[in-house]
């Protein structure tokens, strides 16, 4: 980070204006960044994440697939390749026995830090998709694959980023954290929808999945490393929804979600469930072991 500060001036994030609730609430600008600017706010998201995990009870395999994603962010954010002077990170320095904040004070942080590394894991993976489809387009099939490949290593983390931001007591997040993203505490109820970054993996995959709509059968036949990358990122994306609806489950049980329309299902799992399963119905021919009960239960609701 020193290194990349004294290349150049960064704008400070939060002398910006917000252009949503969401952004002002979760700490998140946006702004045209050049190359090293980008670098270092990324690092720094990097770095408050890394140091919250010196705390954060997040379980080991979620702890090797957020810090996977982090790394493969500098990588990207940095232009380095892997393995590039290891010896120049220094190390982060665990805070002192009983100094710091209090813990009611680390896990109001821990809510905003956690969304701020899967806001990072987001962008990141909306450019790798990006990427990916661009080399498909132009002929290069071995950078595709390699976009694909960093592309998943981002969607794996998204349910990771949330988890961690999850590491606090369930009681807590309802009687402290809940009711400041609803009225009257903020203008509109904030969901994850709202964050741009959100749209631009969506948009991406999108583009991908026309670019690339071949079913798992035809494309292993004529490009099988290809049909493999794909599915992989697929399958992260299934898991991520997947992992959103237990996750959802733990913090909020069967109640209503604060940004739920009035038309939607009765309870904030439920509507998680659904976007799992019209995600899962999309990609079943799409990989290898499609769900294919419920894709033929979501075409007989779409033809009854």
């Amino acid at each position: 980070m020193a290194a990349l500060s004294a290349l150049g001036p960064v704008p400070a994030g939060e002398d910006l204006p917000a252009e949503s609730t969401s952004q002002s609430y979760f700490r998140v600008r946006e702004v045209e960044l050049s190359d090293q600017q980008a670098a270092l706010h990324g690092t720094l998201v990097v770095h408050r994440g890394l140091e919250d995990l010196c705390d954060a009870p997040l379980s080991g395999a979620d702890l090797a697939l957020e810090l996977a994603g982090m790394r493969q962010s500098v990588l990207d954010l940095t232009g380095a390749a892997p393995g590039d002077d290891p010896e120049s990170v220094p190390p982060i320095a665990a805070p002192e026995p009983g100094a710091g904040p209090s813990l009611e004070s680390a896990w109001s942080a821990r809510w905003l830090i956690g969304h701020q590394v899967h806001v990072l894991f987001n962008v990141c993976a909306a450019v790798a998709v990006a990427d990916a489809a661009r080399q498909l387009r132009d002929g290069d099939g071995d950078g595709a694959l390699l976009r694909l490949a960093d592309a998943t290593v981002y969607v794996r983390g998204f349910p990771a980023a949330m988890n961690h931001a999850s590491t606090i007591p369930a009681d807590y997040y309802m009687a402290a954290i809940r009711r400041t993203m609803a009225p009257p505490s903020t203008d509109v109820p904030l969901s994850g929808r709202q964050h741009r970054g959100y749209k631009l993996f969506r948009a991406a995959m999108k583009d991908l999945l026309a670019l690339v709509p071949d079913s798992y059968g035809q494309l292993v036949a004529r490009a099988p490393e290809l049909a493999e990358a794909r599915g992989a990122l697929l399958e992260a994306d299934i898991v991520d929804a997947e992992r959103h609806v237990t996750l959802a489950y733990s913090m909020v049980h069967l109640r209503r979600s604060i940004a739920q329309r009035p038309e939607g299902p009765d309870n904030a799992v439920a509507e998680l469930r659904l976007m799992r399963h019209r995600r899962a119905a999309q990609y079943a021919p799409l990989i290898r072991f499609g769900d294919h009960y419920i894709a033929g239960a979501v075409a007989d609701l779409r033809h009854s």
